[in-house]
């Protein structure tokens, strides 16, 4: 399993096995780019928090790999395509964030928020353009408009959809299996490729 996740906060947890040999694999797959193997930190808790509960017995190898968010999303996606081929070897390939994730705006505590028009629009449009292959306009998505800059005001929770994206074939369909948004400004979209 590979999880695209950020850098931001990594949390010890459950000793989920590592794979080294297939990080090294990643690592050959990602050349000539400097891919650094570093097996001293846990796991980030975009991929604990999703994974305690898909996979509780902690038992299948995890290989998380790392964001640079001073990449443009360009370059991510791109390197995404590198790590395709890891689908047909029975690799999962997993991307934990929020299509729309704007911790400014969103209600803390426990009343209720309606869902902002901005988010709303957001998370209706971006799925728009992941069933019709439009995947231009959400790499280069600083050019979407208010809409966009409000729901991605940091790329760190963003980028990981595009790897996700990056992976999908040809033919192959985009489903969402969860929608809906939480305190506001939190998309729980979630897309499958596949």
């Amino acid at each position: 399993m590979i999880s695209a996740v950020s850098r931001e906060s990594f949390i010890r947890c459950n000793p989920a096995p590592g794979d080294p040999a297939l990080a090294r694999h990643v690592q050959q797959l990602l050349a000539p780019l400097d891919v650094r193997l570093d097996d001293s930190w846990g796991l980030d808790h975009g991929t604990w928090s999703v994974f305690k509960h898909v996979y509780p017995a902690a038992d299948i190898p995890v290989v998380q790999l790392s964001i640079d968010e001073t990449r443009p999303a360009s370059f991510h996606f791109e390197l995404a395509r590198k790590l395709a081929p890891l689908r047909d070897e029975g690799v999962l390939i997993a991307g934990s964030g929020n299509i729309v994730h704007n911790l400014h705006t969103y209600a803390w505590g426990r009343h209720p928020q309606e869902p902002y028009d901005w988010a709303l629009r957001f998370e209706a449009m971006a799925p728009e353009m992941m069933q019709t292959g439009e995947f231009a306009p959400l790499i280069n998505y600083e050019k979407l408009g208010r809409d966009a800059a409000l729901s991605i005001p940091t790329p760190d929770h963003y980028l990981p959809l595009l790897y996700v994206l990056a992976t999908k074939q040809q033919r192959e369909s985009v489903r969402f299996p969860i929608e809906g948004v939480d305190g506001g400004s939190i998309s729980m979209l979630a897309v499958q490729v596949g």
